[in-house]
Order: structure tokens, then C-alpha cells, then sequence
């Protein structure tokens, strides 16, 4: 009982804390001009103030203190979090080049592998437990944390949604941290910044008075990261190696098919564009906000089938990974990673009958 207790104080003291920083940082970042212009490739229209990733990281920490978890490795974790965060506020600051931004994301990742630790063993099902060596171990580490971190980072084009997802996929962490395998320690990393997000939301939800900026877009992929390799490949033994991933797919794929299009139409894998999911569900007519909450539901459905799957038989899994498959090549669809822009699934349940003309269509002229 006092674990539950000691949980929802915690989450009260990082919501109170996130949200009360907010005020102070804005003006900061009116001082400092950390502020973020309308350009041809954003959404918004008025400047408005970044950095807000520093009242993220202050109601964390605030939490942090009052909670003190016993978990291995936390201190290599704090850290990393502080390199990633003064990273990322050299970036709101000074725009510094995509090298350098890379360069504190990777002593970050490596402060923490360092320390030791590491995704050593994965699960894959018909496979089993597939133990790595060091070399290999610390590569597929390196290139998660990484991933993640800049695939969070990707993913914070509205107001609310990095902010949003990352919450919905903490949570559905959290609850499989005390269903599968009880890790409180987990569930207390996951509580202080499910708080500290939720505090912040409050400003940064539709329309933004904040943003996060890389600080807070940086700090927040290395956390999940960090606590989906903690508290997912560590403990999770079935299904391990798919579960992360089924948890972070918003992000993940989003990320993934964002390079694919780009090797696809031939252009530089680093180069921003606005052909993100969420840019497309904008470009079919949704408003802001609605647009923002159809990603939040993509996000719980992954979330619900994460849980399912760590939870099911392995039959009931089957059904869930073809709903998993459906959902993905959705994605592909919708990001025009599908061969040359179609998208056939989308179309039928837009319009069955255009749909149905379209395919007879194809069909006479071959």
C-alpha cells in the first residue's frame, strides 16, 4: 500500500512541478530568445517560446528526489539524461549542426553502456533466448538508444504529441512493470516523467503556449530508451524483442519509414520534410487537435496489443500480430512508403465502391 502511496505523490510532485517551471522557462526563452518562427516546413503560425524540455526535466527530477529509486545503473542513466539535456539545449540556443547534436546523443549512449548496461539477451518467438556477445551486444544497445531518442525527437511536429505518445507508451510500460514481472523501480522511472508530461501538456497541448524543443524532445526518446531497455528487455522474457518495439511503433515506424521514403525518392536521409504521419493524417482534413488525438489512439491500440501480447497464449498472439501487420502497413500507406504513393486499404475504407472501380479498372488494363 505505502508503494501506491509513494506512487501517487510522486506523480502529483512531478505534474505540480513540470507544469509551475513552465512559467519561468517561458520567460527565459523570451530572454534568451529561444524562441521557435513559423517557417514553410512547421504547422504554427506565432512564434512561440522552446526549451520547455527543461520544466520536463525539472518535475523528473523533483519527483526523482522524493521517490529515490533502487535501481542499478541509475547513475550512469542520470548521467546520460544530463548530457542529453544540456545537448539539447545547446540546440534550442544556438541551432548547433546535426554532428554535433549526434555527438552528446552518442557519449550519452555510451556513458551508459560503459557502466554495463546492456541489451545482452533477446527473445524471439520460434527462436528462443538469443544471448550476444560484447561486441554485438553493444552495437544493437548503441543503435537503440540512438533510434529512439531521434525517432522521439522526429515525432514532436504538433503541439502535444511527442508529449502525448511518449505517455501513452510510459504507461503501458509501467502496467506491464507490475503485471508480467514486478519492477517497481520501473514503475516509478515511468510515473515521475508520466507526471512531469502531463504537467507540461498542459501548456503544450493545442494551441502551444510552449514548446519542448530538442531538450525536451532529446531527453525524452533517451528515457524511453533507457527504460524500455531496463524495464522490457530485462524483464519481459517472452516476446521480448518484439514487445519495445510494439510499444514505441508510433515513433519507430514513423522514423523507419521516413528513411525508406527518402532513399526511395532519392534524397538526403537527413533532410526534414513534412511527409510524417501525422502530417498526412493533416493533409486528409483534420484539424490540429483531432489530428493529434487519432496519433494518441495509434499509440494506445499499439500500447493495449503490447500488453496483450506479453499477457495471451500464443495463439491469441497470432491474431494479435496480424492486426499488428494491418496496422503497420497503414502506416507504410500513409507515409508513401507503399510502392509509388498507393495506398490500396486506405482508399477501401475511405471509399469500398471508388475502391472496387479503381481495381476493375487495373485489372482491363493489364
Amino acid at each position: 500500500m505505502n508503494e501506491y502511496i509513494n506512487i501517487a505523490i510522486a506523480l502529483a510532485i512531478s505534474m505540480l512541478v513540470s507544469y509551475l517551471l513552465v512559467f519561468p522557462v517561458i520567460k527565459l526563452a523570451v530572454k534568451w530568445r529561444m524562441m521557435d518562427h513559423p517557417e514553410e516546413r512547421k504547422i504554427h503560425k506565432v512564434v512561440t517560446p522552446r526549451m520547455g524540455g527543461i520544466a520536463i526535466f525539472g518535475g523528473v527530477v523533483a519527483g526523482m528526489l522524493f521517490i529515490r529509486p533502487e535501481l542499478s545503473y541509475l547513475t550512469p542513466i542520470c548521467i546520460g539524461a544530463f548530457i542529453i539535456v544540456l545537448t539539447g539545449l545547446l540546440d534550442d540556443r544556438y541551432q548547433i549542426s546535426p554532428i554535433l547534436k549526434l555527438t552528446g546523443q552518442i557519449a550519452a549512449a555510451f556513458v551508459v553502456i560503459l557502466s554495463g548496461l546492456k541489451i545482452d539477451i533477446i527473445t524471439i518467438p520460434f527462436l528462443g533466448m538469443i544471448p550476444m556477445s560484447d561486441p554485438v551486444s553493444v552495437i544493437f544497445t548503441f543503435f537503440w538508444i540512438i533510434g529512439i531518442t531521434n525517432a522521439i525527437n522526429l515525432i514532436d511536429g504538433l503541439d502535444g504529441l511527442a508529449t502525448g505518445v511518449t505517455t501513452i507508451s510510459l504507461i503501458s510500460i509501467a502496467i506491464m512493470a507490475l503485471a508480467i514481472e514486478p519492477q517497481i523501480a520501473i514503475v516509478y522511472l515511468c510515473v515521475v516523467l508520466i507526471g512531469s508530461n502531463l504537467g507540461f501538456l498542459i501548456h503544450n497541448f493545442y494551441p502551444a503556449k510552449i514548446y519542448m524543443g530538442d531538450t525536451g524532445s532529446l531527453f525524452l526518446g533517451y528515457s524511453m530508451a533507457v527504460i524500455s531497455m531496463v524495464g522490457l528487455f530485462k524483464n519481459v522474457t517472452l516476446f521480448s524483442f518484439i514487445i519495445p518495439i510494439i510499444v514505441l511503433a508510433v515513433p519507430l515506424f514513423d522514423t523507419l519509414f521516413s528513411i525508406m521514403r527518402r532513399i526511395i525518392n532519392k534524397q538526403k536521409i537527413m533532410m526534414p520534410d513534412n511527409k510524417h504521419i501525422h502530417y498526412q493524417i493533416l493533409a486528409e482534413g483534420f484539424s490540429h487537435r483531432a489530428t493529434v488525438l487519432i496519433v494518441y489512439a495509434f499509440s494506445a491500440l499499439f500500447g493495449f496489443l503490447a500488453i496483450m501480447f506479453s499477457l495471451t497464449s500464443f495463439g491469441i498472439s497470432l491474431i494479435i500480430t496480424f492486426v499488428l501487420l494491418l496496422m503497420i502497413h497503414l502506416f507504410a500507406e500513409m507515409t508513401g512508403v507503399v510502392s509509388k504513393g498507393k495506398r490500396p486499404i486506405i482508399d477501401l475504407l475511405k471509399n469500398p465502391k471508388a475502391a472496387q472501380r479503381n481495381k476493375e479498372k487495373n485489372k482491363e488494363k493489364q
